[in-house]
């Protein structure tokens, strides 16, 4: 009973602590704005007397591409950028930054990667990315651009060390699309949309692209011998069909021999043949 009722009295001790710690913080905040609300105030009451002095200092114009984030005594204005036009600012409590949303293309540096068969291998590539959260890409990190650089080598090392070379060759657009999506997911807080990714070059070693050379000619001509050896097939077919239908009209063999003939004479050349008429071999024929 005694330490039950030390444990409750410890439990009251404790909330009164924290509501007076809360007490103390919400007085501290109130104290805050109070002197934030009067240096504005003091500041918009200095900009208005001297307003022909001031005007070129409150009066900011930003493009049609661009959004200014404006932070007023270290806190975002209206939580809200401001833009494209005009926009006023005051001197002294305000300051803001301007960020750019067109898209902006970067090279990824050549990176040597291992694949998964334990290839070396040097590949870059190019990203496209754009601002869509003004917000966010200046109060969650410090350099968005670079920031983006960095984790686009990072990503393409890992996403190329789970491939194989011939994946790494042949499948390109996939490896693109897997390196976008994780792009995208990680710089998503940071109000970056990354649009587009691509493996501009895949630099490989010297002897094994002597290898892969070698290979390639050998595979083109045992090609080549396949595709010969199959139009000689072909060839003996038709060869053999044309046989059986000459033995069937004798005529067509006789017109078979004056289109020889007629070959023979149109080439020039000085060897003279006598042909032997065909009529003479027409009896050896019969008999056979």
């Amino acid at each position: 009973m005694i330490s039950t009722a030390s444990s409750t009295a410890e439990m009251i001790t404790q909330g009164k602590l924290h509501i007076n710690e809360e007490n103390v913080e919400d007085k501290e905040s109130g104290r805050m704005q109070c002197c934030g609300w009067l240096l504005v105030t003091v500041s918009f009451i200095l900009a208005v007397l001297t307003c022909p002095l001031t005007i070129f200092l409150c009066v900011k114009i930003v493009k049609e591409y661009e959004r200014a984030v404006i932070f007023r005594l270290g806190q975002i204005a209206d939580r809200k950028p401001k833009g494209p036009g005009l926009f006023m600012i005051l001197p002294c409590t305000d300051t803001f930054v301007k960020v750019d949303l067109r898209t902006v293309s970067f090279d990824i540096p050549p990176q040597e990667i291992l694949t998964k068969d334990s290839v070396t291998v040097s590949v870059d590539g190019v990203v496209y990315f754009r601002i869509y959260c003004p917000i966010s890409a200046v109060t969650k990190v410090s350099n968005a651009h670079s920031s983006t650089r960095l984790l686009a080598q990072t990503t393409l090392r890992n996403v190329l060390g789970t491939k194989n070379l011939a994946e790494l060759l042949s499948d390109r657009e996939g490896i693109s699309i897997s390196m976008q999506e994780s792009l995208d997911e990680a710089t998503d807080q940071w109000g970056i949309k990354v649009e587009r990714v691509e493996i501009k070059d895949v630099k490989l070693p010297q002897q094994l692209q002597r290898a892969m050379a070698a290979e390639a000619e050998a595979s083109r001509e045992a090609r080549a011998k396949i595709i010969a050896a199959e139009g000689e097939m072909k060839a003996s077919r038709a060869l053999k069909e044309a046989s059986v239908v000459m033995a069937e009209a004798p005529s067509a063999l006789q017109l078979r021999y004056l289109q020889t003939l007629n070959s023979i004479a149109a080439e020039k050349n000085s060897t003279i043949i006598f042909p032997l008429p065909i009529d003479m071999l027409q009896s050896f024929m019969q008999r056979k």
